[in-house]
């Protein structure tokens, strides 16, 4: 293939590097080897030291118009604002079904007279849930669970306090930065195995205060609140992406960029390098994860999706957000100055270092990129959250698939 032309590198590159052109033969056989049987658009790329996004954009194009398209270079059909569209009128049906049900749970509340009795008729109905009544009336779910007539105590379990603090000892041996809920849902994983009995998290609490194997509180106050929503009802619908910094013994530096779901909080695709990323590995990344989610050989995904980072200059450079909404991704980016507003990818580099990084050994770069898989999949396949019902990403995305509503595993 020729070089016909020099040209300054794109985004993140050196300047005065030599840049390829490709006729549009060329391009039409580099696409049709990768859609052959046994290739990928990786394995092309390597191949030919090509980047994975420029591959994945002449194939858009050839299917958007054929070979007209690749020699253009460009979109044949402009991009349509119907899917955004589409994607309002969902969010303002969900919003619709929610003041229904606050409205209808109102007017079945008018027959009774007062405030604890009103919540109390409504939940007998069984015509909502709990938690929904006790939220549109304001009155706590423990006064409608607590039955009208006192029960006597209940008596202690001496034996059974004593094995499970035997099994969250362990636990916090194993796990030195897990706090009791999540050591409690790591003794239930293992109680199940067993064909035993679960343990209630309050009484996982109440032994490991008493055997003083908490963690120090965090006291720490936020300088400003967010009042936002990252988490999403479905997967799919919003996926976040950041990047962090591992700084090994030897001095050595390894950058890592990932995207994260916002729903079922797994790692989709990550990239890992010894310089800091560039828009072509943010670009790589979105292809891979693409991949990952809607199937090998997908150019675009199936309906709108959000991709929401900071304003870093490698997610809001122009090619960056031109490859993106060539996917199909909705490109959001956080308000300056407002983390918060990325919480769910902050959170996760929080806990990725604390859990991870910070209690295994960094001697070099090269030790550190040969642990970090196994470490992704025990956080994806392991790692319980408590947005998921104490589930890891993998179980509840397992839960969701056979037929469990999302509001109910979480």
């Amino acid at each position: 293939m020729e070089k016909t032309t020099k040209e300054g590198a794109p985004g993140g590159a050196g300047q005065g590097k030599s840049r390829r052109r490709y006729s549009a033969e060329e391009k039409l056989r580099l696409v049709a080897e990768c859609e052959a049987s046994g290739s990928s658009v990786s394995l092309v790329a390597r191949k030919y030291g090509i980047s994975p996004s420029q591959l994945f954009r002449w194939r858009q194009l050839k299917t958007a118009g054929g070979e007209s398209g690749l020699k253009a270079g460009e979109e044949v059909v402009p991009a349509s604002e119907v899917q955004a569209l589409k994607a309002q009128v969902r969010e303002l049906q969900r919003l619709l079904g929610k003041k229904t049900q606050e409205a209808e749970i109102l007017r079945d509340a008018v027959e009774v007279a007062r405030k604890t009795a009103v919540a109390r008729g409504v939940v007998e109905l069984a015509r909502h849930p709990v938690s929904a009544v006790a939220r549109t009336l304001r009155v706590a779910r423990s006064t409608l669970h607590r039955p009208l007539s006192p029960r006597e105590p209940r008596c202690s379990d001496a034996d059974g306090d004593s094995e499970a603090l035997a099994g969250l000892k362990a636990v916090a041996q194993e796990r030195v930065t897990y706090g009791y809920r999540r050591a409690c849902a790591l003794l239930n994983r293992q109680r199940r195995k067993e064909d035993k009995p679960p343990v209630n998290h309050k009484r996982a609490y109440r032994l490991m205060r008493d055997a003083g194997l908490l963690l120090q509180r965090h006291t720490g106050k936020p300088t400003r609140t967010h009042e936002g929503t990252v988490t999403t009802l479905k997967s799919d619908l919003r996926w976040c992406s950041d990047g962090f910094e591992i700084r090994c013994w030897s001095g050595e530096r390894v950058q890592v960029a990932f995207s994260l779901d916002c729903c079922d909080r797994e790692v989709i695709a990550y990239r890992t390098s010894a310089e800091y990323p560039t828009s072509l590995t943010i670009q790589d990344l979105m292809a891979e994860t693409v991949e990952a989610r809607f199937g090998r050989g997908t150019i675009r995904v199936p309906h709108p999706v959000e991709w929401l980072s900071d304003n870093g200059s490698v997610y809001t450079a122009h090619d960056t957000r031109e490859f993106g909404r060539s996917l199909g991704l909705l490109m959001c980016t956080t308000p300056a100055y407002s983390p918060e507003s990325n919480g769910m990818a902050e959170a996760f580099v929080k806990t990725f270092k604390r859990d991870y990084v910070y209690v295994h050994e960094l001697h070099s770069a090269a030790h550190v990129l040969a642990q970090l898989p196994a470490w992704l999949e025990d956080y994806n396949s392991g790692h319980p959250h408590k947005g998921l019902g104490m589930r890891s990403p993998r179980e509840f995305r397992g839960a969701v698939a056979a037929g469990a509503c999302p509001a109910e595993v979480g």
